[in-house]
Parts: C-alpha cells; sequence; structure tokens
C-alpha cells in the first residue's frame, strides 16, 4: 500500500500517535472512520447509478472479455485472411439459381477499376499555390 512495508507503517503510526497526542486522538480517529465511511457510500452510490443507467449490475461484467492485451492484432488479421467468405450454392437448387450465383461470383472475384488519370505539369509550368491555405 504506498510502497511502505510494515515497519515503515508502524514508525509512522507512532509519530503521529506523538505529533496528535493522547488528548486530540480519538477526534482524529473519529475523522478518519468517517472518511471512509463516506468514501464507501460514495463508492456504493455510483455503482447503483451506474447499474440503473447500464442496467447491469458491475460485479456480473465478465471484464476479461475486455481486456485489450488479449486481442493479438496478427492472429486478427490471419483469421481475417484465412476466413472464406464464398458459400457453396446447395445441391438441391435450381440450376438457374446456381447459374446466377455462379456468374455473380465471378462478378464480384474480378472487379474492373477505373482507369487513373494524373494530371501532370508541363515542364517548367508553376505548381499551383493557395495563400489563403499556409
Amino acid at each position: 500500500m504506498f510502497g511502505i512495508n510494515g515497519p515503515e507503517f508502524i514508525l509512522l503510526l507512532i509519530i503521529g500517535v506523538l505529533v496528535i497526542g493522547p488528548k486530540r486522538l480519538p477526534e482524529y480517529t473519529q475523522k478518519l472512520a468517517n472518511l471512509v465511511k463516506e468514501v464507501r457510500r460514495m463508492a456504493n452510490g455510483a455503482r447503483e447509478q451506474i447499474k440503473e443507467e447500464v442496467g447491469i449490475d458491475i460485479d456480473d461484467v465478465d471484464w476479461k472479455k475486455y481486456d485489450p492485451r488479449q486481442y493479438d492484432p496478427r492472429r486478427i488479421i490471419k483469421e481475417a485472411l484465412l476466413d472464406d467468405d464464398t458459400k457453396p450454392v446447395s445441391a438441391g437448387a435450381p440450376a438457374a439459381v446456381a447459374a446466377v450465383a455462379g456468374a455473380a461470383a465471378a462478378a464480384d472475384a474480378s472487379p474492373k477499376r477505373p482507369e487513373r488519370v494524373v494530371q501532370r505539369l508541363a515542364p517548367g509550368e508553376a505548381a499551383p499555390f493557395d495563400t489563403e491555405a499556409t
């Protein structure tokens, strides 16, 4: 807790008792107890507010599912690349449906890309410059 080990904590406790004194010690222990109760009350209030707004209990959430360390980008990409999206047409389907599905698959397999038009400046021509862009 806060990087303090047992003997250091006992030493701080003894120094605190000596500084505060025996007359004021009950008062400060009561203040500490009230502070702990208030923090617990606030934590329970936040828990209840989350439960009301989200609709689930925090204890019922599987937090391991949301841990970002479990996701390996290499595995995700590999699975996405190896995933087969093409579904075979069932044997009981009519021939026309199979022909349409085959034609659609062939059209999807080789989509035509539009030709890229590159406009080049003539030799010695200055590039366009926008004074408001800088």
